[in-house]
């Protein structure tokens, strides 16, 4: 089973197992519309390499933190869709789950995925318990209201933003616990692998900016503009075009840089520099070769 498979399985596991047997229909619906849109995978496939890097001794730990971050994830983008933030017509090239199934399903889709996503990590511990504690601080800790997700959300309320604060939190969070959750669900120490997530992260969010104002709605299969009609920090707006690609180079070599001496660091480092590349529209991932 190649990487791809294996967290498709682990989230239709998680899935299936949170829904059950009693769930509202409408709001199962929409849960699988949430997680089951066709999307890049990029923060389970990170936590993968990474447990893959440290011996992957217990893949269905490595399985479930993959999976779990996932689900955070695509609830942190059911939330970010909504009226009172983006107010998007389209995530992932589909209907925004609040425009599939209204609003009020939307806010109950995301928050039920953030409790599974807990959830899932406690299933999936029951014979190796000792690394339960460690993965939940973890994966809590991205999604926290000091340090995380909703932390960088919050942010986009406040009227003064340090922009790299501001990205630390809305996305850099999220891809550094991809990367300590990897190395923990393989009983390693997962302090040495922060950097890596941090620095991707960031660079994540600066490709997403420079996306924004260089590709069309239908690359993406979201709408296009957003910073700008939303009054949002961006690396674009603060550094311009050529700043923010000068950003994404020296945060791309900083997480390649930081990737600790493992059997998988190569691999690591080619994952790295072509998930950069893959994107960003074309005329700009030349200037990262």
């Amino acid at each position: 089973m190649d990487v791809l498979q294996r967290i498709e399985a682990a989230l239709e596991m998680a899935v299936s197992k949170g829904i059950g047997d009693g769930c509202p229909p409408l709001l199962a619906k929409a849960v699988r519309h949430a997680v089951f849109s066709p999307g890049s995978r990029v923060r389970p496939r990170l936590c993968l390499a990474v447990a893959h890097a440290c011996g992957d001794d217990s893949p269905t730990v490595s399985d479930a933190a993959a999976a779990s971050l996932e689900l955070l994830h695509c609830a942190s983008l059911v939330h970010d869709d909504l009226p009172c933030f983006d107010d998007a017509d389209t995530r992932r090239g589909q209907p925004t789950v609040h425009r599939a199934y209204g609003e009020r399903l939307a806010v109950l889709a995301g928050d039920g995925l953030i409790v599974l996503a807990f959830e899932n990590l406690a299933w999936s511990t029951l014979r190796q318990p000792e690394r339960l504690a460690p993965l939940s601080i973890i994966v809590g800790r991205a999604v926290g209201i000091s340090h995380g997700i909703v932390a960088g959300q919050a942010w986009e309320c406040e009227s003064n933003v340090d922009l790299t604060a501001y990205h630390r939190e809305k996305t850099a969070a999220l891809f550094a616990a991809a990367t300590e959750a990897g190395a923990a669900a393989a009983g390693m120490n997962p302090a040495s692998w922060h950097t890596l997530g941090e620095n991707l992260g960031l660079a994540y969010q600066v490709a997403d900016d420079l996306r924004d104002v260089a590709s069309s709605a239908e690359e993406l299969g979201k709408p296009v503009g957003q910073d700008a009609a939303h009054d949002r920090p961006s690396a674009v707006a603060e550094l311009g075009l050529d700043g923010a690609v000068e950003r994404l180079i020296g945060l791309v070599n900083g997480a390649v840089e930081s990737i600790p001496d493992c059997p998988g660091d190569d691999d690591l480092r080619a994952l790295v520099r072509g998930e950069m590349q893959r994107l960003l529209p074309e005329p700009l991932a030349q200037r990262l070769r």
